[in-house]
């Protein structure tokens, strides 16, 4: 499998602090790939070091094949458009005025895509308006437009759809799906919302304190987050005697609550929780969600 980004133990500290503790991650080709992980667990920082914003304290990443400390790696750069934590806009023009400048920055030698840009982000109408009057989904596609600039196949988006209204959730998923099928740009997409991110990743890296806890294509991960039937019980205790002796897998939500793992034979749950003095209030089949398999992975008790 060919990768746009590896990672090789990559670190980097501020003042003892270990922001990145190690991370060993890779991107394939073509991929939407779903940088997961809490606020504070270091997406922003790898994207920067990957961006050229800043420099590892240890570790190694390549682009495209190229070492992060190779002489060439400007060059790898270059294949690439980012948005780092708020999109790099001049409020104060309008769209086409903001692409015209970083096509300026880029030493593009002509205007020429601009009109193409806009079209393709959904802005092709706004005219004169400045983007500080833009909603923030509009500021958002126009970040990703400027990151479009120089004509990239590998695009770098931090939290795009933080703070979005419905409308530029689905505004900017329905964007980042196009640019990956009908462009064959590959996506990296971090992020904390994982429900939304279900609906566009095809393979996911799970980071906590600094570390990738796992690597998954989204056919392991639904593979993974596995179907459960959900129970409510007069008291949870009782259940876990029991579900222990028919050998059953099951996970305690609270005193009432559990989910229990594969398909449990319910008139025979009934009687053998009856005989513990237990009775089942209720039994409804779901599936773990992305957000209870992170859980699972990194544990939920920590803020």
């Amino acid at each position: 499998m060919e990768y746009v980004l590896k990672t090789d133990e990559l670190k980097k500290e501020y003042r003892g602090f270990k922001a990145l503790n190690g991370v060993t991650m890779n991107v394939p080709k073509g991929s939407i790939y779903g940088f997961v992980g809490r606020n504070g667990s270091g997406k922003t920082t790898l994207i920067r070091l990957i961006c050229g914003l800043q420099f590892p304290t240890g570790g190694d990443f390549e682009l495209y094949g190229v070492k992060h400390t190779d002489s060439t790696i400007s060059a790898a750069r270059r294949r690439m458009g980012a948005v780092v934590e708020s999109p790099a806009i001049y409020t104060g023009l309008s769209a086409r005025a903001n692409l015209e400048q970083q096509f300026r920055v880029l030493g593009l030698p002509s205007f020429d895509g601009i009109d193409e840009i806009l079209k393709l982000v959904g802005l092709s109408d706004t005219g004169r308006k400045k983007a500080g009057n833009f909603s923030l989904g509009m500021r958002q596609r126009l970040g990703i437009a400027v990151a479009l600039c120089g004509n990239p196949d590998f695009l770098v988006l931090d939290e795009p759809i933080n703070g979005l209204d419905p409308q530029g959730i689905v505004e900017t998923r329905e964007l980042i799906l196009k640019l990956n099928r009908e462009r064959q740009i590959t996506v990296l997409i971090s992020s904390h919302i994982l429900d939304e991110l279900s609906k566009l990743a095809t393979h996911y890296g799970f980071i906590d304190r600094g570390t990738i806890v796992r690597e998954m294509s989204a056919e392991e991960l639904e593979a993974a987050c596995r179907k459960c039937v959900r129970v409510t019980v007069s008291n949870t205790e009782k259940l876990a005697t029991v579900l222990d002796k028919m050998a059953f897998e099951y996970k305690i939500i609270d005193s009432e609550t559990a989910d229990v793992f594969g398909k449990p034979n319910l008139t025979k749950l009934t009687m053998a929780l009856s005989e513990q003095g237990c009775e089942l209030l209720s039994a409804k089949e779901q599936d773990e969600s992305l957000e209870s398999f992170y859980i699972s992975l990194v544990g939920g008790g920590r803020k």
